[in-house]
């Protein structure tokens, strides 16, 4: 029987596992809420399945190490590892989250060469969107649509979250189009990512991964503003676990 390797990726929204064999084909791959207790969260997906060596990454994967006895890799890593096994081609990967965004240059080999990281707060990261939508009176999976459907959009001048979800309810009360301002929120973001990925990389192809990389309006947005071509993976939300169920699997066999 073939060897396995499980990648678990612990974030602040969702907990994604995925097992691959030893050719690196995925043979698993579920996702749960993180909700209040990870640890139990994460129990409850290994439970079960079979795999010789497991690896974290995520916001949680320090506790899940000292938890399960696991070894850990950075996000970066992670998900640098998992976008360039879907796109052999690409040297750049944003990696947008619910606590943080990501702007990741990589070498010919795939390696991390370079990298930009906004963690200190939440503007531009999906806790934002999150907020903004709640905000507008949208779901989180309608926000995206409901700004693409705006003809125009209106400026946000606050990127801090507290400050911006003020500006939104002042421009409600003036009876401005919701569509219009999700837009406008939308584009503070791209302009935030779209420097970070300028400081790291200038051309060629980038691969989206992460849960905000679901927003059709953050893709075409992106695209616009870098003059680049944004790839997705079909679950951009797996790319981290996918990348450290790679990570286990060839420190296992090494």
């Amino acid at each position: 029987m073939s060897r396995r390797f499980a990648g678990i990726d612990i974030g602040s929204r969702t907990i994604e596992l995925v097992v691959v064999d030893e050719a690196g084909e995925i043979v698993e791959s579920v996702q749960a809420d993180t909700g209040f207790d990870p640890m139990t969260e994460a129990k409850q997906l290994i439970d079960g399945r079979n795999f010789d060596h497991i690896m974290a990454t995520g916001y949680g994967r320090n506790l899940f190490e000292i938890s399960f006895d696991a070894s850990t890799v950075t996000e970066i890593k992670a998900h640098a590892r998992g976008a360039r096994t879907l796109f052999p081609d690409i040297q750049t990967v944003i990696d947008i989250g619910g606590q943080d965004s990501k702007a990741i240059a990589l070498f010919d080999n795939g390696r991390v060469k370079k990298f930009e990281m906004n963690d200190r707060c939440a503007a531009g990261t999906g806790k934002f969107l999150e907020i903004m939508a709640k905000t507008l009176g949208f779901t989180i999976d309608d926000f995206g649509h409901e700004a693409l459907s705006a003809d125009s959009e209106l400026n946000i001048s606050s990127m801090c979250t507290v400050f911006a979800e003020s500006e939104v309810t002042s421009l409600i009360a003036k009876g401005e189009n919701r569509q219009q301002i999700a837009r406008g929120l939308h584009a503070s973001v791209i302009r935030r990512i779209a420097g970070m990925v300028n400081r790291v990389s200038s051309d060629g192809d980038i691969a989206f991964t992460g849960g905000v990389a679901k927003n059709p309006c953050m893709h075409k947005l992106l695209e616009e503003k870098l003059g680049r071509t944004i790839r997705l993976p079909d679950d951009p939300q797996r790319m981290g676990a996918l990348g450290a169920a790679l990570l286990a699997a060839e420190s296992g066999s090494a």
